[in-house]
């Protein structure tokens, strides 16, 4: 099995990203699989590497690459979520990708176009500038054909109220990239910035026994790492504060996903993020300002007036986001499968032999 690592600059962990074509495809064999990298990556030292990108050549016409993500659970070493995605590892697994020989090395200018197998999104990462260690890009999701910004609403309301601890607490229920549930802050307490980005254990604990509130009351499944949940503040002069809970604790700034849905969701009349966020969320065409514990994230949303005059979302573009990538991991075969290794943490990168001819890119 091929197996990179690759890190994204604020991501919480790096990324296993794994060709697919060594992998078995039906999710029992799969998960087995990566039940036995997790335990090489823990005699390794990397226990810490929750993100697992699977990703191979697409095998659709429109696309440079198919790419699945699972993300690795804390409660045991074979517990994991198959659902959702995660913006960062697309990143994680474009650059592996190039730098395994899967596809064209990557330059400046350059788009990879990944066919997002977990809930059909269509993202474009551009290479901004390449080093020797890594890609900054900029992610584009596209919405083809454009959806109605209420489209993205999960309970078809802009707000939802949820029962939680005696009392009802208003949410946003968007679902861009990944499923979130985003709160004003006040409604927990927090009076301002710095509260917010504080390492508070109790605050850390409400935010995630909201989120499993908010499952309860829809009816879903309580377990796993979705839907999301982001606590929200707003900026003087417009933006949004963001402080988001990731697996197993805080996001060190916030999931290129959540930046993605956060900006849509900012875009829809009467969310939380929409009323927070100012005169960014009453142009169509702004920049969201979204700051985070660890830096500002800016967020496009472009929208067009539909045919009945509605706007509907074209795409949500994040800029500037890095990615380095750390080498090959050793992952050698036996007779009874794949077996843990206690050899080198990390391999040099190297070329790797490729019988398809690369996938070629968009310019």
């Amino acid at each position: 099995m091929i197996v990179s690592l690759v890190k994204a600059t604020g991501a919480p962990c790096p990324t296993a990203v794994l060709d697919g074509r060594d992998l078995p495809e039906s999710d029992p064999q799969l998960l087995s699989a990566l039940a036995d990298l997790r335990a090489d990556l823990t005699l390794q030292g990397s226990a810490d590497v929750l993100k697992n990108a699977i990703v191979r050549p697409s095998r659709h016409p429109l696309f440079d690459l198919d790419y699945r993500f699972v993300q690795s659970l804390p409660q045991s070493p074979d517990s994991f979520d198959l659902r959702g995605s995660c913006g960062h590892s697309i990143l994680a697994a474009v650059e592996a990708a190039a730098r395994t020989g899967m596809i064209q090395p990557l330059v400046p200018g350059c788009r990879v176009r990944v066919n997002v197998l977990n809930n059909g999104d269509n993202v474009v990462c551009e290479a901004e500038e390449t080093f020797g260690d890594g890609t900054r890009f900029t992610a584009h999701f596209l919405c083809s054909p454009p959806l109605e910004l209420p489209e993205l609403l999960m309970t078809g309301e802009p707000v939802t109220y949820v029962p939680f601890e005696g009392r009802t607490v208003p949410v946003s229920l968007v679902s861009m990239g990944n499923p979130y549930a985003f709160v004003d802050a006040t409604q927990l307490g927090v009076d301002g910035p710095d509260a917010l980005f504080g390492d508070d254990p109790a605050l850390f604990d409400t935010m995630t026994r909201l989120r499993v509130a908010v499952c309860a009351s829809q009816g879903w499944e309580t377990f796993g790492a979705f839907p999301k949940i982001a606590a929200v503040l707003p900026q003087d002069g417009g933006g949004l504060y963001v402080r988001a809970v990731s697996v197993p604790s805080w996001h060190p700034t916030v999931a290129l996903t959540g930046a993605i849905c956060l900006g849509a969701a900012a875009g829809i009349t009467g969310t939380v993020p929409w009323s927070l966020a100012g005169s960014a969320a009453r142009d169509p065409d702004a920049l969201l300002q979204v700051r985070t514990p660890g830096g500002c994230v800016r967020v496009a949303a472009h929208s067009t007036s539909g045919p009945d005059g509605r706007r509907e979302l074209a795409w949500v573009s994040v800029a500037e986001k890095q990615v380095e990538y750390r080498g090959l991991l050793p992952r050698p075969r036996s007779a009874n499968g794949l077996q843990p290794s206690a050899g080198p943490r990390l391999t040099p990168t190297a070329p790797l032999p490729e019988e398809n001819p690369w996938v070629p890119l968009t310019a």
